[in-house]
């Protein structure tokens, strides 16, 4: 089952990095954190780093999904690249 997983989460990564129009930034930081849950889980990071506006965005998206599994992150992203 999770391998998989693994395989559909990078199938589905593939197909996202080949869309080629601009997708809305609230989609590309659900894409970015639930990326992120699935390959290394919780974040490590104290939200006391300094960090810029951008990256602060993206960490916060992550930050969001703390305590969500690893499995269901790759599930969550699937679905999302799906439905694109």
């Amino acid at each position: 089952m999770n391998s998989d997983l693994n395989i559909q989460l990078q199938e589905a990564y593939k197909k996202v990095n080949l869309i080629e129009e601009q997708l809305a930034p609230d989609t590309m930081l659900k894409l970015y954190a639930y990326y992120k849950q699935a390959t290394q889980g919780d974040t490590s990071l104290s939200s006391d780093s300094e960090i810029d506006l951008r990256n602060g965005f993206k960490f916060n998206a992550w930050l969001q999904l703390k305590g969500m599994t690893v499995e269901d992150a790759k599930i969550a992203y699937i679905n999302l690249a799906k439905n694109l």
